[in-house]
């Protein structure tokens, strides 16, 4: 380890909150100590460069070559065996094998691709996903791959299978089939053709979702053009201002940034249009029932009913949220206008920092990210005995000086997987906070496990000579969410890789995640890690409140605002006879029907939704997801954020099974309930109700 601070706990009790003793730190221990202190690259005199993630064959870029060739020496080995007349071995077992093979590679390749500060190294990881790209297109062209398959799936094994083993092989078909190969020539070239177009066009259509828009400097009011950037005789707007303090200046923003765009409204209708066609060769009615096919909810009917009962519960608590927001606006201006679009993130912020009597940034200095890891290893720790272990790495094993490598380590079963830190901005790493799959975990033969690998990469300022990286509260609130993706990875214990942590439908694998989101908000939690990173005091016990119920205003509107997007998403996705004109038509009338304030006139909003490219007709899983978060929370950790037994309980019954249970029925077991769209809409409304009376209370007492 970097630290050499030896851990010294002590106890202190969360008075009125009702938590029982919970440790606090008065020293650093030695994982905050490596998180507060740069990674910096070791001296390497004695030892050989041990390549990327350990793999002895990335040692230099050329290694994915022998890595490609691997994979493709195995592919046809499996291949083989799959076809076989007499085979020694579950159908499902080699099929896994298969996705495993290809997916070491084309996910570290991928990864690479993205991350890799050196162009060498990135050149070669993107010429290793052609090349299994290509593995793969071929693959999904071998009708008697598919036929041995299909025959499994429908007539059953020769082997002795389990309902794991049935449902990870329908996953398996399923993938097959969305390639079209079920399908006679002629339309199967269609089904590759139509996937071809809509990969090339969502990626035009995402790069034109942040163009700036450039404009005359005279389109603008003179007293507003120095809060945009200038450009000569061109003015260039990059965002909605949505923060702005001047009025004018954020609707001025609003409009130009969203006016129509003639070429990205062309390429959302052909791509809509292409997906459309896509899910009607393959036997689906709309792209929504495709995309929805195993999922939590499965239907889009079940969507669409749980949107509409969310709205009509949230319409009256929204408009109360709109009525503070229009009440605020005239009191900074009694001449101005109804409240607009472009208003209700200006207010909600400012409402924040009155509620929080301090700027945000003055609670960045109890978040070192030091303190932040501590935090979430208290978590970990407390709920399932896991501790996070910072390891030193071997030479060559990292692929940028400042990374940090985990061993997350449970108290009796040793050490379950890895976790790579990738938490500092550079020059060309992708902008934002994700998490990747390097190595899916799954059950090997010989009865020992592959452990998980991930990445969670976080876009953090560096460390300063004089302390270290400090967090607002929002930073952490992303850090906890994406340590939640990382620990379903680790704690999803399945047979087979094809379904290990993340790698089931949308709407469920945010569920782990959202709810980590629920511990950064609870005040008993962050009272164990919040300390000032030069006193060590903790954060005032008023502070943490405030700081927690501010994250709950405006929550009606917010979540009206999701239901409204959710809708969109899914009506452009559903049966074309039933929208509009146009996609801003459509807009224009779902808008009126879901969110509490009008469309704005000549403006294209959808044409920004970069999310209708990686998230089509799957928008709606923040709600879903959120909504079962939400009765997990209360449910089993709201009246003991650290309970071991809970966490037990919701590591056996609900993380472990990965994607290897239908996840419809794995979250209606663990909560013992239906998932309808009425008790989904009705976990959310309690919710905002709740945070509408958190509020409140705290405002009362000012």
């Amino acid at each position: 380890m970097l630290g050499k601070l030896s851990r010294n706990l002590w106890a202190r009790r969360c008075g009125t909150l009702g938590l029982r003793s919970c440790p606090s730190v008065s020293t650093w221990s030695p994982l905050a100590t490596a998180f507060n202190t740069k990674p910096h690259t070791r001296l390497n005199i004695t030892k050989n460069d041990t390549g990327l993630f350990g793999i002895s064959a990335l040692t230099n870029p050329e290694g994915f070559y022998l890595l490609k060739e691997n994979a493709i020496h195995r592919t046809d080995e499996l291949i083989e065996e799959a076809t076989r007349e007499k085979r020694s071995r579950k159908m499902v077992e080699i099929f896994d094998e298969l996705s495993d093979t290809l997916c070491k590679v084309a996910d570290l390749a991928e990864f690479v691709r993205l991350s890799h500060p050196h162009v060498k190294f990135l050149h070669a990881a993107e010429d290793a996903c052609i090349s299994i790209s290509g593995i793969v297109e071929k693959l999904n062209t071998d009708r008697e791959l598919y036929r041995v398959l299909k025959a499994v799936v429908d007539s059953g094994d020769a082997f002795p299978t389990n309902p794991v083993d049935d449902h990870v092989a329908e996953l398996f078909l399923f993938d097959f089939e969305q390639s079209g190969i079920h399908l006679e020539e002629k339309l199967r070239r269609r089904v590759v053709h139509l996937n071809e177009c809509i990969l090339q066009l969502g990626q035009r259509f995402m790069a034109g979702a942040i163009t700036p828009r450039v404009v005359d400097k005279e389109v603008l009011p003179e007293n507003i053009r120095h809060f945009f950037t200038r450009k000569g005789d061109k003015i260039e707007v990059a965002s909605l201002f949505a923060e702005s303090t001047n009025a004018k200046a954020r609707e001025a923003a609003f409009r130009l940034f969203l006016y129509p765009d003639q070429r990205q409204d062309q390429l959302l209708t052909d791509i809509l249009a292409a997906r459309h066609e896509l899910a009607t060769i393959c036997g689906f009615p709309t792209y929504a029932h495709r995309a929805l096919k195993s999922s939590t909810v499965e239907k889009p009917d079940t969507v669409r009913e749980f949107l509409e009962i969310l709205t009509e519960g949230l319409r009256p608590r929204a408009e109360e949220d709109f009525r503070q927001m229009a009440q605020m606006k005239r009191q900074e201006n009694q001449m101005s206008t109804e409240l607009a679009a472009w208003d209700t993130p200006y207010y909600t912020a400012k409402l924040k920092k009155e509620l929080l009597q301090v700027n945000a940034k003055e609670f960045a200095p109890y978040f070192s990210l030091g303190a932040c890891m501590e935090g979430l290893n208290t978590v970990t720790t407390s709920l399932y005995g896991i501790h996070l272990e910072n390891t030193e790495m071997q030479p060559g094993e990292a692929w940028n000086t400042d990374i940090y490598k985990l061993a997350v380590v449970h108290e009796s079963e040793g050490t379950l997987g890895y976790i790579y830190c990738d938490f500092f901005e550079r020059h060309g790493k992708p902008n934002q906070d994700c998490h990747f799959t390097i190595q899916g975990g799954k059950r090997l033969p010989d009865g020992t496990y592959q452990p998980p690998i991930v990445v969670i990469m976080l876009n953090l300022q560096q460390p300063r000579w004089s302390g270290p990286t400090l967090l607002t509260p929002s930073m952490v609130d992303n850090l906890f969410h994406e340590m939640g993706h990382a620990m379903h990875s680790m704690l999803a214990r399945t047979e087979y890789q094809h379904v290990t942590g993340t790698r089931c439908s949308t709407d469920f694998a945010e569920i782990p995640s959202v709810l980590m989101e629920y511990f950064a908000a609870d005040p008993r939690v962050l009272a164990t890690f919040a300390r000032h990173y030069q006193t060590h005091e903790p954060m005032p016990q008023d502070m943490l409140n405030r700081l927690c119920a501010s994250k709950f205003l405006f929550t009606a509107s917010e979540t009206q605002l999701q239901v409204f997007y959710s809708a969109l998403d899914q009506a452009y996705h559903g049966d074309p006879a039933e929208q509009g004109t146009s996609t801003t038509d459509t807009l224009r009338q779902l808008q009126e029907r879901y969110y509490g304030l009008p469309y704005v006139n000549a403006t294209a909003w959808q044409l920004r939704f970069s999310h209708l490219i990686g998230y089509g007709a799957k928008y709606y899983s923040y709600l879903v997801s959120r909504a079962v978060a939400s009765s997990i929370w209360h449910t089993f950790f709201a009246k003991d954020p650290l309970s071991r037994a809970q966490g037990e309980r919701y590591r056996r019954e609900f993380l472990s099974f990965g994607g290897g249970v239908p996840s419809g029925k794995l979250v209606g077991d663990f909560l013992q309930c239906g998932v309808t769209p009425q008790i989904l809409a009705k976990n959310l409304i309690e919710e905002v109700d709740a945070n509408s009376e958190t509020i409140r209370h705290l405002t009362e007492r000012k």
